[in-house]
């Protein structure tokens, strides 16, 4: 794409009114940054991520309050990690984290592990054990 090709459409979009930079060739055939408003294209499917994401965790909150899976499911989804992120983050082994998304044993958890992934998600120990009843509580 060339400097002049750019897309500069006027979308809102997720930057609010922060201009995005593009790579683009210039007359010497270099790549320079430039600035672009927005690009229709980009815009929908940044929205359409976005949505994805949503549905995912609603499906996680659900499944939490129905007793399917433990709360550490809800907040992976919400901070978009999977198991083996979370257990870096936390210090945790991976199959350790896959075991706690049981709600059987994510209550026999000792506050120690609870800390851990509390502090790894950036929620309280106390955030961590529920999960909002309302999906707008957040």
């Amino acid at each position: 794409m060339k400097i002049n090709e750019v897309p500069q459409d006027d979308v809102p979009d997720y930057s609010e009114g922060i201009k995005k930079g593009n790579y683009a060739l210039d007359d010497k055939g270099k790549y320079v940054m430039v600035p672009s408003k927005g690009w229709v294209v980009d815009e929908m499917i940044n929205r359409m991520a976005y949505d994805e994401y949503k549905v995912k965790e609603e499906e996680a909150r659900k499944a939490v309050l129905a007793g399917q899976k433990s709360p550490l499911a809800y907040y992976m989804e919400l901070r978009q990690m999977t198991p083996e992120i979370l257990g870096k983050t936390a210090g945790i082994a991976a199959f350790r984290v896959k075991r706690h998304l049981r709600p059987e044993i994510f209550a026999r958890l000792k506050p120690s592990v609870l800390g851990a992934y509390a502090n790894a998600l950036a929620i309280t120990t106390e955030e961590l054990i529920t999960v909002p009843k309302n999906p707008r509580e957040r």
